[in-house]
């Protein structure tokens, strides 16, 4: 790292931000691009991370490669990952300019998502995911407000548990946006998408939603859980 980026680093303060304005100002925008923009010029660029699920938030990875070429973009490889996620990963990997950062899968076969889908999760996702986020200072995910109840409420911008910066440029955008953009930008989706699968997680733990169902109606199905844990 040069000196010039270790200065701006070692000055950045993620608690002197004000949140307030800032999400005011995004939501009156919406612009995922200017946010991002906003980002990249605040923390140096060694010190951000993209983080991706290689569903539909490919779209996050598109915005972020065009405003940012050479960024960091973490994926957390649990072991129980559907084929098509996969290589929707290769897919992305080789479409655009970034540094993809896969995590070391965990040995599988211990089924522990059938007792504890909870412990399951935070073996397998929570703590790659802070291996992944070591040494950053902020954080570009792709979590929308229309992802489920729990998630309305998203801010654009905020600091996370570890006091981080993490940046939610998508929050406001709806699945026909995703799809809109995907199709003009020719984006690598997740082959599931068109299988019946809107939300997409680790093989065991998802299934089609019936019709009528909500879109995260699939996830964790036998089990009182709709989050993994890692935006909680």
């Amino acid at each position: 790292m040069s000196s010039v980026t270790d200065a701006a680093a070692t000055s950045f303060d993620a608690s002197s931000l004000d949140l307030d304005a800032l999400n005011e100002e995004f939501e009156s925008h919406g612009d995922a691009t200017k946010m991002i923009q906003w980002l990249v010029d605040s923390i140096p660029l060694d010190r951000l991370i993209v983080a991706s699920a290689m569903t539909s938030d490919t779209v996050l990875v598109d915005v972020s490669a065009k405003v940012a070429p050479g960024i960091d973009v973490l994926f957390l490889d649990t072991g129980y990952h559907f084929a098509e996620t996969l290589q929707t990963v290769d897919a992305v990997g080789a479409k655009y300019p970034i540094k993809l950062v896969v995590t070391p899968a965990p040995p599988i076969g211990d089924e522990r998502y059938l007792s504890d889908p909870d412990g399951c999760c935070h073996q397998r996702k929570v703590v790659p995911l802070e291996e992944g986020l070591a040494g950053r200072l902020g954080w570009i995910s792709g979590v929308r407000r229309s992802d489920s109840e729990v998630r309305a409420n998203t801010p654009f911008v905020q600091l996370d548990k570890r006091g981080m910066v993490k940046l939610n440029p998508l929050a406001a955008w709806t699945d026909a946006d995703l799809a809109t953009y995907a199709a003009i930008h020719e984006v690598p989706l997740n082959p599931l998408l068109d299988q019946g699968y809107p939300s997409i997680g680790c093989m065991p733990c998802t299934r089609k939603p019936a019709d009528g169902e909500h879109a995260r109606a699939g996830r964790w199905s036998a089990h009182a859980k709709t989050e993994c844990g890692l935006h909680l």
